[in-house]
């Protein structure tokens, strides 16, 4: 065969590998130009797979368009599901057997229970009752073995008269059975629960260090308050880098008052005073 033979083969073939299967993709499809041989027979192999390669990764580039995975939230929502067993390991916390609405109460009184502040709280309180969730499913999965058990091995025991040594050696023969999916399960279970009580130990410590450092600059802002005010000077909060408002630190040191009044320590208050503030304070905790 000539080198201008194989030339044109090899053309023929970076165009057939070029042509999309959709034929809208045809005019995006880079045309591929004929080089004319310089070197004989001996240039016609590199010009044959410097072409074919050329082609195969254009055609490459135009069919990846059309496999970018799910578009709709449908599509997403399924294939997050496809790794989902039993649900108690990975990232998809609601199966689709579950009720959301009775997820989302779920989610509320972990929120109401914990009372998160920051970001980083809110974070580990959702994870803290996705962790639940999870462990949630434990008990009905046991159950759920035990009762395939009972129908995939009830008639070995069907002769025994007894009912009670019967019942006996079904269970034992379900766990020996099942033995593996049970041991996952228990295996899993205290996965969770060390995860939980990690997470509620960090949450609970960032809580702890969070109320210590809005007392500590409570009281450092109170006590640059009372001083501005017995120098007569104005004073803004910001400006020494606190979050608080004026009437947050009025309020702190006329509570701090009150308590010193109720102990019978030296106060500003008197009977009036105290007893005014009282019912004010009674009335902020009961709404």
């Amino acid at each position: 065969m000539s080198a201008r033979s194989i030339r044109r083969a090899a053309q023929r073939q970076a165009s057939k590998m070029a042509r999309p299967a959709n034929p809208s993709l045809a005019s995006v499809q880079p045309e591929i130009p004929a080089v004319e041989s310089t070197t004989g027979a001996a240039a016609a192999p590199a010009l044959e797979n410097a072409a074919i390669s050329e082609a195969r990764l254009a055609a490459n580039r135009a069919n990846a368009q059309f496999s970018s995975g799910p578009k709709t939230a449908e599509g997403k929502a399924k294939s997050s599901l496809n790794a989902v067993k039993t649900g108690l390991t990975g990232r998809t916390v609601l199966l689709p057997s579950d009720d959301a609405i009775i997820y989302q109460q779920h989610l509320d009184r972990h929120f109401s229970e914990f009372s998160p502040a920051t970001d980083k709280e809110k974070a580990l309180v959702q994870t803290i009752a996705d962790t639940e969730w999870r462990l949630l499913r434990i008990a009905p999965l046991e159950a759920g073995i035990y009762a395939i058990g009972r129908l995939e091995l009830a008639d070995q025991f069907a002769t025994h008269s007894d009912p009670a040594n019967r019942e006996a050696l079904l269970l034992g023969k379900i766990f020996m059975t099942y033995r593996k999916d049970l041991g996952n399960l228990a295996l899993q279970e205290r996965r969770l629960r060390n995860q939980r009580k990690a997470d509620v130990a960090e949450l609970q410590q960032l809580q702890k260090d969070r109320l210590e450092k809005h007392q500590q600059d409570l009281q450092r802002a109170t006590a640059l308050y009372k001083d501005a005010q017995k120098r007569g000077l104005d004073f803004d909060p910001a400006f020494f880098g606190f979050v608080f408002s004026i009437a947050e630190l009025s309020g702190h040191i006329q509570h701090e008052q009150a308590k010193s009044f109720a102990a019978g320590a030296s106060s500003e208050l008197n009977n009036e005073q105290f007893a005014a503030y009282l019912a004010q304070w009674r009335s902020r905790q009961a709404a």
